[in-house]
């Protein structure tokens, strides 16, 4: 063996450099992670509003958050007249979940429901007593006590792919608790929110179409941009938005 190979590996200035500043980026995620378990793990974690800085995005996980604007206003239209006796799912859409967590723990205005649950892949997100695992390609392999229970549901699916979309919406219907009435999908006490891309829109009405979803004029916006134009779906109106197609009949009538 030649004296060369017992040389220890030295790295240049600029490697060491960038790999310093590595280690400190992943160590100051890491110190905003274990703050915000702490906090999730507290009774009134509320006194101090929750953040999605602690968890930095995986594109490769097609993770994509949602800004604190966008996240907020979704959350509350999931609140906007709950009963204690409903149950909220967020599905794949964890930004939404911790605006929620914030509305409850800081607003004593905001009404409650019984239960909040967040289904994810993302294991990170078990710091939180509400999480469930969750992975799309395994659309019902979740708790029991889930099927036929849940009143409001936003969903987010992590791919703008056909096979996704369709595995997503099954677990929207094998969670969602039957209705009773020809138009009760227009209830406010059951609530249904799709958020993704422009290009699943034929998809996406026709998954929903039991739930009478339908596309409307809100553009969810994500934090850090998204080249995919996205839409949001929804079976009811509120000020937020109207469904789209009624806003384009309304412009025909006053054109003519």
């Amino acid at each position: 063996m030649a004296d060369s190979d017992d040389e220890p590996i030295t790295l240049s200035s600029h490697a060491l450099a960038a790999l310093q500043e590595f280690y400190g980026e992943r160590d100051a995620h890491a110190d905003k992670f274990e703050k915000l378990k702490a906090a999730a793990e507290e009774q009134h974690a509320g006194a101090q509003p929750l953040s999605m800085d602690a968890f930095t995005e995986d594109w490769n996980e097609s993770q994509f958050w949602y800004s604190d604007e966008t996240a907020t206003l979704l959350a509350k239209q999931l609140l906007d007249g709950v009963r204690e006796d409903e149950v909220i799912a967020v599905v794949s859409a964890p930004s939404v979940f911790v605006a929620l967590k914030n509305l409850l723990n800081t607003d004593a205005s905001v009404p409650k429901p019984g239960k909040l649950y967040l289904l994810e892949h993302d294991q990170r997100f078990s710091v939180f007593p509400e999480f469930i695992f969750y992975d799309f390609q395994q659309p019902i392999k979740l708790p029991a006590h889930l099927k036929g229970a849940v009143d409001r549901i936003i969903c987010d699916p992590p791919f703008l792919s056909e096979d996704c979309q369709t595995k997503a919406a099954l677990t929207v219907r094998w969670m969602s608790r039957p209705s009773s009435g020809a138009d009760s999908h227009s209830s406010p006490h059951r609530r249904l929110i799709v958020c993704t891309g422009e290009r699943m829109e034929t998809l996406v009405t026709k998954l929903y179409r039991s739930f009478g979803a339908r596309t409307t004029t809100y553009e969810p916006r994500h934090a850090r941009g998204l080249s995919n134009e996205f839409y949001c779906y929804a079976n009811f109106e509120c000020d937020a938005w109207r469904f789209r197609d009624e806003e384009k009949d309304g412009e025909g009538s006053k054109a003519t």
